[in-house]
Formats: C-alpha cells, structure tokens, sequence
C-alpha cells in the first residue's frame, strides 16, 4: 500500500502521484533530472530548463502514463497564441497531450478571456491536453475561480511565510475539487535563513516541503533542486513523513518571523 503521505490519487489529474513534484527552474542538469525522474510523477516544464528537457523526453517516450507533465505559453493573451503555444510544447516535447495546460500568472502573463477559454476547452476535447490550470498569485480571486471556472488545477504560492492560501484558497476546493500545486515552499529561500532577531535555527528545504505537503487541501508540492544531491536530501526529508504538532507549530511562528 502506498503511503497517503507520499503518493496521492489526484481525481483532476487522473493519475496517481508522488506528492513532491519536480521542476527544473534552478538549473537542475541532465543527470539529476534523470534521477529524479526515476520516481518523481509531476513535472513542470518550460522549454529553458535545459538539463530537464532531454531527460523528460527520454522518459515520456519509455513510459507516457506515468508523468503528469505541466506546461504552458510563456503568454497566454489570445486564442491563437494559446494553441500555437500548447502545440508547440507538444513537438518540443514529442507527445501527443499535454497532463497539464496552464495559463501563467492570470492578470499578470495571462488573461482568462472567454476567447482564451474557448480555445482551452478544445484542446481538451481534442485531447492534445487534458487538464486546464493556471498559476496565480491573487488569492481572492484564486478562491473564486476554484469554486467556479473551467480550471482543474490551481498553481498558488503557499509555504510557512506566506499560509493566505488557508483562508482564501483552501475552503473553496470542496465544490469542484480542483488539483492544488504548491510552489515557493521556501519562499524563493528566505525561509533557510532565520530573520533578524530570531533565536533558534531556520527551517530545511526539506522541512518546508513537509511543512506544505502537512495541508490535505495540497495535492503537489513543487521542488526546484540545483542537482541530484539536494533531490535526494528533499526526497528523504519528505520520506519522513508528516511533521508532528510541535514542529508545525514552531515552524509557523517561524514563517510569521521571516514573512516580517
């Protein structure tokens, strides 16, 4: 049986997943990718992550059903642009679907126009994607769209600095139960360093990703590791499991002290 910590059965996603997810935006080179894609299941994936690109390919022409793969346009404005863009990461990548295809950063690279939608909901019904997400950093709205929206996936910031997401995010998943990525687990590495004044040692990577990983409302977590050293420190870490009372607690008035 597989641990409910570790793996989930995400319904929007229609597959099973490790719920440490990998993304190869710090620079992660083609060996570590290779690694990780030994047992990592979600992969977000831009055509500039270079070490990632061959290793991703590699392993979706071996096996195409085990990987949830995200992407999307790097702008994501107009009809046109969204499924000239989803077809192009088809042919960079030699699939014939997309997992997961995510409009970037709505109000700020993308808008969810009723052209836009139209376009995604025919690339799902051709098949050439099979879920619709976005990543977005406005919570209210965030809550809103999970509650109703075309989106299966939400992609949002949330870690021990920056919990909004319990509040604005999280209690409005139970209608439609669209799938939740977590990414900044470290808060772009501010949560490694303890803040001024603060008296105690800094949260771990790993910690942060446990830390998020302890939400059921999260699906995913994405991590961003530099090689195939701290892969296998943040996959052991999480291996641990869920953190107990006490360490939740500090690290939560930790990530209030660094959040400032």
């Amino acid at each position: 049986m597989l641990d409910p910590f570790l793996f989930r059965e995400v319904p929007a996603l229609k597959k099973p997943v490790l719920r440490l997810g990998l993304s190869g935006s710090f620079g992660l080179d083609e060996a570590g990718a290779r690694e990780a894609l030994e047992l990592v299941r979600y992969v977000f994936w831009t055509p500039t992550m270079k070490g990632l690109t061959p290793a991703l390919k590699d392993a979706l022409r071996r096996d195409r059903e085990r990987y949830v793969v995200a992407s999307g346009p790097l702008l994501g404005y107009t009809r046109g642009g969204v499924r000239r863009a989803a077809e192009r990461r088809l042919r960079q990548l030699g699939t014939d679907y997309l997992d997961v295809y995510q409009l970037y950063w709505l109000s700020k690279m993308s808008a969810l126009t009723g052209a836009v939608q139209e376009e995604l909901l025919k690339l799902r019904e051709e098949g050439k994607i099979r879920a619709i997400g976005a990543s977005i950093h406005d919570r209210p709205r965030a809550g809103r769209l999970a509650e109703d929206s075309i989106l299966d996936v939400l992609m949002v910031r949330y870690n021990a600095a920056h919990a909004g997401a319990e509040q604005e995010i999280f209690p409005h998943l139970a209608r439609r139960r669209p799938a939740v990525v977590a990414y900044t687990a470290t808060s772009w590495r501010k949560l490694l360093r303890p803040p001024k004044g603060w008296r105690g040692r800094p949260m771990t990577a790993g910690e942060c990703y446990r830390w998020v990983l302890s939400s059921p409302a999260v699906d995913v977590v994405l991590c961003g590791p530099r090689d195939a050293a701290e892969w296998r420190a943040d996959l052991a870490a999480v291996r641990d499991g869920p953190l107990t009372t006490a360490d939740h607690a500090w690290m939560r008035e930790y990530g209030r002290a660094v959040h400032g």
